[in-house]
């Protein structure tokens, strides 16, 4: 059984690679590590290097096989912010993979948010009075009306990440 340490201790974030990975064949730990970028990271580069970040830290910090990070961003596109999200897998052996999930526009309001510098998740408590939302349903669940929680969209990312994990560990293996 091999050990996957996910670098959060975010329960969405938790629960998508639970969702994804058989526990009869992984043992899944969190344990918080930094991202190594900013607290809201602001582009789509930045948020990448954020899920690498902390698929390594969390390798790196236990006995794990695998690290998996995820991490949320914003980008802007044609002046329009929008919701961006990211995942890395990272083994003992050097391979790495990465994917990128959906993107979504944000509001207007949640855009000027951002631009004040504030970190989404601050913005979508504001926007919504919720508490939490960011370790709920996130701002996609708010923005979906419920349709795609924050645990659905990262899921996608792990099943990006373990399908082009398992094609490597049966074809070769390059590095993202």
């Amino acid at each position: 059984m091999k050990t996957v340490a996910v670098g959060t201790n975010n329960e969405a974030k938790i629960a998508a690679v639970r969702a994804v990975l058989s526990e009869k064949e992984y043992r899944i730990v969190s344990l918080e590590v930094p991202s190594g970028v900013s607290a809201q990271p602001l582009s789509d580069e930045e948020t990448r290097l954020g899920a690498i970040g902390r698929a390594k830290r969390a390798l790196e910090a236990t006995e794990a096989d695998i690290g998996i990070g995820l991490e949320g961003g914003v980008t802007k596109i044609d002046g329009q912010w929008w919701l961006c999200n990211w995942g890395a897998l990272v083994d003992r052996d050097g391979v790495m993979v990465a994917a990128g999930g959906a993107r979504l526009a944000l509001p207007p309001d949640v855009g000027a948010g951002i631009e004040a510098g504030r970190e989404l998740g601050d913005v979508m408590e504001a926007y919504t009075g919720r508490r939490n939302v960011r370790r709920k349903e996130g701002a996609v669940g708010v923005l979906t009306n419920g349709r795609v929680d924050r645990s659905a969209m990262f899921s996608h990312i792990v099943e990006l990440l373990a399908g082009q994990y398992e094609w490597l560990c049966q074809n070769g293996s390059f590095h993202v």
